[in-house]
């Protein structure tokens, strides 16, 4: 015998299984049908493109054995099997740490998280949930052993070979006592239906019951073996759209993707001409769990002529569309297109691009409550496709949302130049913006004081690390430039000579505070875009460094410090007061109070905390 210890993170999920997801355990029969179904997916492929399995005569079938006098349950299928290195592989690890990841998720509403089972690619283990033990039968297409899994879901599972005359796999479920529900034929055919009608093979349940046979005296009870199929065992997509009702839609997406949610929206396309394919594609109501891992599990699965070809291309669509979910079916692809070509395919590259033309106007269709959650959803995704998809940037523009300093909730940049146009004064046709970490010190910055002096609206954009690269990009929308206010002298600067006069009148101060501050900001200088503060702080814009920023980032390496300009405002009493003392010693912790301050304001942290705060001690005991 040849036993394994499961990983540690399979011993927490099995344990999860038994005790917490314990009330929706009838949801382990449609993983398993699920599991069947990509196996006869694969081997379906294999025959179609491989020269050995050309001329076998197969029929792809799932049967379903019930057994009531053994208390067992079988799940069969004849794709593609595995052999002892896919069972380990499969079975008695996870792949793209799924299972800390579905950990992580859990809400401890057991009905939500036993949903969540199928999105990690752990949708086996679900089967603890109802077994006693558990065998798994398979042998690989191709290959002369069959290997038996066998398990009771504790800590170890043992691997042996074993004699199977065809490819495919048993799951051969002895069940608890408490799981006996599972062997009554009406149940199992009304999870059947639930969950799997639309699998494309067909699924035949195998069971025994009693029938009355004969008449009169000689009338007994028999038992009687009955097989039947019980799915429609036909791929949706394919069906015209007025044979199909909304139900239909919900429950394939369900079966496909194992979300308890309804999706926001469905968009199913049949294209007909130089190239002939179909499309269905579902918007999830809440975002897939690892949306923003590197080792995300692509939403789309790639079909030519009915035939499952993959489900692991994560560039069917662009990436930042990620979260979506659906099929595409080409009749013009080859069967044995492969990784390379499909990157590189003419054809796809067409179903690509009106795809994601459908799949926008379908967001922008949507009802303002679906479309507000699509948004607190998704709307980081819509900034990443503004940087990345050049041909659908101004689709893309009109999709997304940004916080004001004017408007409760969300806005459009629409709905922002709308209201740019009502201003009464004289303006720019600029959208101004103010980038950040935190929303709170965003709409308590400085730098918005002359903005709303002036009723000019703000956009804050607290989504910093995608902002930063994103927006800049933007250059502008409907002729109107996008201006970061950290970047451009304030709005109530009327000309250039008007701020060289201020200058002027207020260099003898300014050098001052240079001097005592040393490298510690690249300038000093007076600013009419503050009405409150004392002082603001702004990185210098023009130096070489600021657009290498997001390069770094992009590779993980730490940002280089841009160099900062210290602002002050000479209409503060405070300022007026030092350009007055001649004590340099208050004017020396002055100017490093009005630094630091002013980096607190924009989130940013003194260079030395302890100092700060001795100043600031320091200037109080001298006030009172």
């Amino acid at each position: 015998m040849a036993k394994h210890q499961y990983q540690t993170e399979i011993g927490q999920l099995l344990h999860l299984m038994t005790h917490s997801l314990y009330s929706n355990r009838e949801i382990f029969l449609r993983e398993l049908i699920s599991n069947a179904n990509d196996a006869l997916d694969k081997f379906n492929y294999l025959r179609l493109t491989d020269e050995k399995f050309k001329e076998e005569d197969w029929e792809p079938k799932i049967n379903i054995k019930v057994d009531k006098e053994d208390g067992s349950l079988a799940v069969t299928d004849n794709g593609i099997g595995m052999n002892e290195e896919d069972l380990i592989e499969n079975l008695g690890t996870i792949a793209k740490s799924g299972t800390k990841a579905f950990i992580e998720q859990l809400t401890g509403d057991a009905k939500k998280d036993s949903n969540l089972i199928g999105q990690f690619g752990v949708g086996f283990y679900s089967v603890f949930m109802v077994a006693e033990k558990v065998d798994v039968i398979s042998k690989k297409a191709g290959e002369d052993t069959a290997w038996k899994f066998s398990s009771d879901g504790t800590g170890e599972y043992e691997i042996n070979p074993v004699i199977k005359d065809e490819h495919g796999t048993v799951v051969y479920i002895k069940l608890k006592e408490d799981a006996k529900e599972f062997l009554d034929h009406w149940r199992v055919r009304e999870i059947v239906k639930k969950y799997s009608d639309h699998i494309p093979y067909p699924i035949f349940m195998h069971y025994e019951t009693e029938e009355m046979q004969g008449e009169g005296d000689e009338a007994k009870m028999v038992k009687v073996k009955k097989s039947e199929q019980v799915n429609e065992a036909k791929a949706l997509w394919t069906l015209p759209k007025s044979e199909l009702k909304e139900e239909d839609y919900i429950e394939f997406y369900s079966t496909l993707w194992h979300d308890s949610e309804e999706p926001l929206t469905w968009i199913h396309n049949k294209a007909e001409g130089t190239l002939e394919y179909t499309t269905l594609f579902y918007i999830p109501r809440t975002a897939p769990a690892d949306i923003f891992r590197a080792d995300f599990q692509p939403g789309v699965k790639l079909y030519v002529k009915r035939v499952f070809i993959t489900d692991q291309e994560k560039e069917l669509l662009p990436l930042y569309l990620r979260f979506v979910r659906g099929i595409i079916d080409s009749e013009d692809l080859p069967l044995n297109v492969s990784r390379e070509m499909l990157q590189e395919n003419r054809i796809l590259a067409n179903i690509k691009q009106a795809s994601v033309k459908k799949i926008l106007a379908a967001i922008k269709k949507l009802d303002e409550e679906k479309f507000d959650r699509f948004i607190d959803q998704y709307n980081k995704l819509i900034k990443e496709g503004i940087y990345t998809d050049h041909l659908n940037k101004e689709t893309l523009l009109e999709i997304v949302r940004y916080k004001s300093s004017k408007v409760e909730g969300l806005t459009s940049l629409d709905d922002y130049i709308l209201r740019a146009n009502e201003y009464e004064g004289e303006r720019k046709k600029e959208i101004y913006y103010l980038i950040g970490d935190d929303e709170k010190i965003l709409r308590n910055s400085p730098l918005l004081e002359a903005y709303k002096k002036a009723d000019l609206e703000v956009l804050i954009m607290d989504d910093k690390e995608i902002d930063e690269i994103v927006t800049p990009s933007i250059g502008e929308y409907r002729e109107w430039k996008l201006v970061d206010i950290s970047t451009v002298e304030a709005p109530a600067v009327e000309n250039k000579e008007e701020l060289e006069k201020l200058a002027e009148a207020w260099k003898g101060l300014t050098e001052k505070i240079k001097k005592i501050l040393g490298d510690a900001v690249k300038e000093v200088k007076v600013t009419t875009r503050l009405t409150e503060s004392p002082s603001c702080v702004v990185p210098d814009s023009s130096d070489p460094m600021a657009s290498m920023r997001h390069l770094f980032r992009q590779m993980g390496q730490e940002e280089p410090e841009l160099p900062l300009i210290l602002e002050i405002n000479p209409e503060h009493p405070l300022i007026r007061k030092l350009a007055e003392t001649e004590d340099e010693k208050l004017l020396e912790e002055s100017a490093w109070v009005l630094l630091d301050s002013a980096k607190l304001a924009e989130g940013l942290e003194p260079s030395d905390k302890a100092a700060f705060a001795k100043r600031v001690a320091d200037l109080l005991q001298k006030a009172l």
